[in-house]
């Protein structure tokens, strides 16, 4: 392997990423001692930028822009915080907390949003950290890891149908982020960094203060994770590493303890989102989870989770629904997936959003090409199973909006609406349509 300083920087990270990783791989047992020198090393700083302003997001506490670091210099920002780091006087921020919309109408979900200047350093130290952690991650996680999706995740439990794993626990934990406890996440940490400066950065991460709206105009300032010593900043980068060192424990335990045994199942999980799928009745296998989680101080929403047995009952998970799909042809049946109702409407509310009267603003051409990249991109997510009758409603939908955007536009001078004809929608305006076809999808299961 060629080594030196002749190598780019992203080039030099990733091989000792690469190195970190085979070790911790070869020893289980191995605690890393000497790494929070390469947090502020120029190269994995360097590459933490990249990564931090490829994903672009809104500023943090300190209103300070990517524009405005650009401005100033990079090198030299990235020089200043190097030195803060390396002297220990580097403190994060508070994390600005906005409310997006939740999966149910009316319902949000806090997001934290932390300074740059913070989540450059955190992701500094993700590039040291995820190699070794990712060493002990289980198979059955597929969040946030190389080479593993949701689809992958969507995929096992199929599979797992179809090999008899019947009988399904569709478990909902609440609040999983913020309820992770603080002195048993870092023993998760430590068991594998014995470097008591990265220890002591992770654990300031974890206590970063919010500033939230008072209801009064005004900010407020609280720090719930610090008081109450749980929860890990959503909206962080450190975030998803957290959550999924956290729950390796659960399904290490899962597995050292009997259960997946006693009751022949396996365990699909992808961030908090958490199915048990075995051959031993679920109500069962619930009961196991239920203690297993109570001991890792992590409750369970007895209102949200189902026992059930599947295809007799279908349920949801990542947005798919999975259970019974009925062949095209009339003839049987077979167990699949196809995206949910709920998916499907939260996108139309979404297309009934961009198409309101506040947007007639906007040319013709920009509104569609919003559609079209709205529509495409949650299709390419939604693309696993029987998706013919989902885009079909997609599609129903968005003509209809975009006809009656259209015929807003251009009311005649009574004030009547124009009638759009549908066939000039594609020809004239570009509206893409949503087939198997055209999102280069393989023909749907006989």
């Amino acid at each position: 392997m060629t080594t030196g300083e002749s190598l780019p920087g992203s080039e030099k990270v990733r091989e000792l990423q690469t190195v970190l990783h085979a070790k911790a791989k070869e020893e289980p047992g191995r605690r890393f001692h000497a790494l929070i020198d390469k947090v502020w090393r120029e190269d994995f700083l360097a590459e933490a930028w990249r990564r931090v302003r490829r994903n672009g997001g809104a500023a943090g506490v300190d209103a300070e822009t990517f524009a405005d670091i650009e401005s100033y210099g990079v090198g030299r920002w990235l020089g200043e915080l190097a030195r803060e780091l390396k002297e220990g006087s580097y403190a994060p921020k508070p994390v600005r907390q906005v409310l997006i919309p939740k999966k149910q109408p009316g319902k949000f979900r806090p997001l934290g949003i932390p300074c740059i200047r913070d989540r450059v350093a955190q992701t500094s130290a993700l590039l040291v950290l995820e190699p070794i952690l990712e060493a002990d991650l289980q198979p059955e996680q597929y969040a946030y890891r190389p080479e593993r999706s949701a689809h992958d995740a969507v995929n096992r439990v199929v599979r797992l149908l179809h090999r008899g794993h019947n009988e399904v626990v569709d478990c909902d934990l609440s609040n999983y982020f913020g309820e992770i406890p603080h002195a048993e996440l870092m023993k998760s940490f430590a068991r594998r960094v014995s470097d008591g400066r990265m220890l002591k950065l992770i654990k300031a991460w974890l206590e970063m203060a919010v500033e939230e709206d008072d209801g009064k105009g005004g900010k407020r300032r609280t720090n719930r994770a610090r008081k109450e010593r749980k929860g890990t900043p959503q909206g962080a980068p450190i975030s998803p590493l957290a959550s999924n060192l956290y729950m390796r424990r659960f399904i290490l335990g899962w597995k050292v303890l009997g259960y997946a045994r006693r009751f022949r199942s396996e365990i699909v999980n992808y961030a908090d989102d958490l199915c048990v799928l075995g051959k031993a009745p679920a109500a069962e296998t619930l009961a196991a989870v239920e203690r297993l989680m109570a001991g890792l101080k992590l409750p369970v929403n007895e209102r949200k989770t189902r026992c059930l047995r599947c295809p007799e009952e279908a349920f949801e998970f990542l947005g798919y629904r999975i259970g019974r799909v009925y062949r095209p042809s009339g003839r049987g049946s077979y167990i699949g997936t196809r995206p949910s109702k709920a998916s499907v409407q939260r996108l139309s509310r979404r297309i009934s959003d961009m198409t309101a009267p506040k947007h007639g603003w906007q040319s013709p051409e920009a509104m569609v090409k919003r559609l079209n990249r709205t529509m495409v991109g949650w299709a390419h997510y939604f693309s696993l199973g029987n998706v013919s009758p989902a885009y079909a409603a997609v599609n129903q939908h968005a003509v209809r909006r975009l006809r009656q955007w259209l015929g807003r536009k251009y009311r005649t001078n009574s004030g009547n609406y124009v009638r759009i004809p549908v066939q000039r929608l594609g020809p004239d305006y570009g509206l893409f349509r949503l087939t198997r076809q055209t999102m280069g999808l393989p023909s749907a299961k006989a």
